[in-house]
């Protein structure tokens, strides 16, 4: 089956909220406490918490109402008409 655009399984990352993101911290580094040191998981989950702590360190986007507006934004050009279908002949069906 087709993926369509924006679809999940588009190979992109979802977007999670500040607090998404902090409830997240949270569980992996919980997860990590209960592991064993010699887990294989260990590693990618300790660079996954490395990766959340730095996108948090960083200051929140602005509110929406102060951020700098897009010109270039889909759906703001002339629409297309829509396609008639012609009718269907008497007889097919």
């Amino acid at each position: 089956m087709r993926s369509y655009e924006n679809q999940f399984s588009d190979n992109r990352p979802l977007k999670r909220t500040r607090e998404e993101k902090q409830r997240l911290l949270a569980e992996l580094k919980e997860t990590v406490r209960g592991m064993k040191p010699h887990n294989t998981l260990r590693p990618s989950i300790i660079a996954r918490i490395k990766e959340l702590e730095v996108d948090l360190a960083a200051p929140p986007p602005p509110p929406r109402d102060r951020r700098p507006r897009e010109e270039e934004r889909f759906g703001t050009g002339p629409r297309l008409p829509r396609r008639v279908r012609p009718p269907r002949e008497e007889g097919q069906g």
